[in-house]
């Protein structure tokens, strides 16, 4: 018994070891699938858990998000401003998915994505989105000071909603972004897609909606 608890006693360091060891690691890696700026998953990161999210069944809304005017930011007030109003569009849109259920992503540049439950039965689902999508809105477009300067804050907002399994991910971005440039183009706001549609509304140019950053037409990057 003595030869025992001696074992025991000095494996108990080694194994305690390894347990740190282990929890720095997966550290590590989720760190790595996090985006520096903002915090929230990265574009794969945030895919993976969005289709774990939609596997479910239950009904959901994908949100694409696009920072407007925001060329003029960085142009106006310089590159570390337009860090910090990513930084904080990022935390305000990872807390507002949390709040609901739901998970952001950083897309890459001013663009995010997000995915939330949606409340409600047939005839109130609707109200109750825009109620949402109002406040994450009044969240995101509440100024960010850096240096004593306030810096305005304005975005587009582009939702498919989906109700059936399986659903097409990247149709539903898809849609979703094609609603965010609609209504950037009207001057801000969000838009709801009316039902989900697997055939794109705009021309796709490199396998990406027209107009898009890295399409042959990447007149948006203007932003």
């Amino acid at each position: 018994m003595n030869t025992l608890l001696s074992a025991a006693a000095a494996a108990a360091p080694l194994a305690a070891g390894w347990s740190v060891h282990s929890l720095r690691m997966r550290r590590r890696i989720e760190g790595a699938r996090r985006d520096p700026l903002t915090g929230l998953w990265t574009r794969a990161a945030f895919e993976e858990r969005a289709r774990k999210s939609l596997s479910k069944g239950q009904q959901r809304a994908v949100l694409v998000l696009d920072l407007n005017w925001f060329k003029q930011i960085n142009d106006t007030h310089g590159h570390a401003a337009g860090d910090a109003v990513i930084s904080a569009t990022g935390r305000r849109l990872g807390a507002w998915a949390a709040g609901h259920h739901g998970v952001a992503g950083r897309l890459g540049g001013d663009e995010f994505a997000a995915i939330t439950d949606v409340d409600g039965t047939t005839g109130t689902v609707t109200g109750n989105l825009s109620a949402k999508l109002l406040d994450l809105i009044h969240r995101l477009e509440r100024p960010v000071c850096l240096e004593g300067r306030l810096i305005d804050v304005h975005v587009s907002v582009g939702v498919a909603r989906c109700w059936r399994r399986p659903s097409d991910l990247s149709a539903l971005l898809r849609l979703a972004d094609e609603h965010m440039y609609r209504i950037k183009q009207e001057g801000g706001g969000f838009s709801i897609a009316p039902r989900y549609r697997s055939t794109p509304e705009f021309r796709t140019v490199n396998g990406r909606r027209e107009g898009r950053r890295g399409t042959a037409s990447g007149a948006e990057a203007a932003g």
